[in-house]
């Protein structure tokens, strides 16, 4: 079966087509989310997997789509605005331009649906978490699910037999605990906006503090946009990308250091209550597209959780390319950075969901 997987960032789009043995035939990417002329010069697929960032309480695993499918989806799309609309929009193009080819969803918050009642509940009514699903549903699940597989295959261990956290440091971010081959524990929640500083959402802030800015004129929507797009990173450097800060870093811009430290701060926290769910640690991973090109990032993390036995060799971290074994001589805790791969997860889910293997 040759899968073509879709996946749609908030202002991109990015194909790729593989072999049944996870080759990648051909790929092919672009702003916005306009598919017929990526597709237009690919072989035609046997199936289509589209990366969805919400399936709320329905979706738990890949689903082949139909009307009712699309419909529940789009129900989903407030909890995901910058991401639920485009790939919504990504999976009707790309049924347009491929009729009759099978297309299933696969759902980032899949993942975490192993998550215990203790860290996905949150302390609200019940009548509010019953009626509107209020709970913690985790995303980035399609590149933990990976990482986690491929760090056993890297390290020749039973992913169940490793306590790892696994960060996906991107645009957006967080982290997993992944203990017996599943998430226990997680930084996002009900929607992507919890958890680390991102390049444009806030994380974590105390509720009161958008409620006051609605009692103190701002609309809801303005606040939405702010926490949305022009928070985090960008709204302390009034940029998103980590590579702009850290050179400004580096000629002492004042915002930028603060910024980092900031950033460091959040990240150092929530990956030490990460190891808390776990219980100690075996393996810290690095994915996306800051974990895996900014080894800064990743040696001041591996620095800050050094009581907990975990160091980085600066040569290796610094020559890292692709999948890469970081861990310093003697450290109790090995230290991976892993290529995202969520085009293999969207395929073998694709597979499943089609074939029941």
């Amino acid at each position: 079966m040759r899968v073509l997987t879709v996946n749609p960032g908030s202002s991109s789009l990015k194909l790729s087509l593989l072999d049944p043995g996870g080759t990648v035939l051909t790929e092919a990417s672009g702003a916005g989310h306009e598919m017929a002329p990526l597709v237009a010069d690919m072989p035609r697929p046997d199936a289509v997997g589209v990366r969805f960032v919400h399936g709320g309480t329905d979706f738990t695993a890949p689903v082949r789509v139909d009307d009712a499918v699309t419909e529940r989806l789009r129900a989903l799309a407030d909890l995901a605005p910058l991401h639920q609309p485009a790939s919504l929009h990504a999976l009707s193009e790309i049924t347009a331009a491929l009729p009759g080819v099978p297309a299933v969803a696969c759902f980032d918050t899949a993942f975490h649906a192993t998550l215990p009642e203790a860290a996905a509940t949150y302390a609200l009514p019940a009548e509010w978490r019953e009626r509107f699903g209020l709970r913690r549903y985790g995303f980035h699940g399609l590149s933990f699910s990976y990482a986690v597989r491929r760090a056993g295959e890297m390290l020749g261990a039973d992913p169940a037999a490793l306590r790892m956290v696994i960060c996906h440091l991107g645009s957006g971010a967080s982290l997993a605990a992944v203990a017996d081959g599943v998430s226990v524990d997680t930084t996002m929640g009900f929607t992507p906006l919890e958890g680390l500083v991102m390049a444009s959402r806030a994380g974590s802030i105390d509720p009161g503090i958008p409620l006051w800015l609605i009692k103190h004129g701002l609309s809801a929507g303005d606040v939405n946009d702010m926490l949305e797009g022009g928070s985090g990173l960008r709204g302390l450097t009034g940029t998103g990308d980590m590579r702009r800060i850290r050179e400004l870093a580096e000629d002492r811009d004042a915002a930028a250091l603060a910024a980092l430290d900031v950033y460091h701060h959040r990240l150092r926290a929530c990956a030490a209550a990460m190891t808390a769910s776990l219980g100690g640690l075996d393996v810290l991973a690095f994915t996306g597209g800051v974990g895996e090109h900014d080894p800064s990032v990743r040696m001041r993390l591996a620095e800050d959780l050094a009581y907990l036995g975990t160091a980085v060799d600066p040569g290796r971290n610094a020559a890292a390319d692709g999948d890469a074994d970081i861990t310093a001589e003697g450290a109790a805790v090995r230290a991976l950075v892993i290529t995202a791969r969520e085009d293999l997860e969207i395929a073998a889910g694709v597979r499943h969901a089609l074939s029941g293997r």
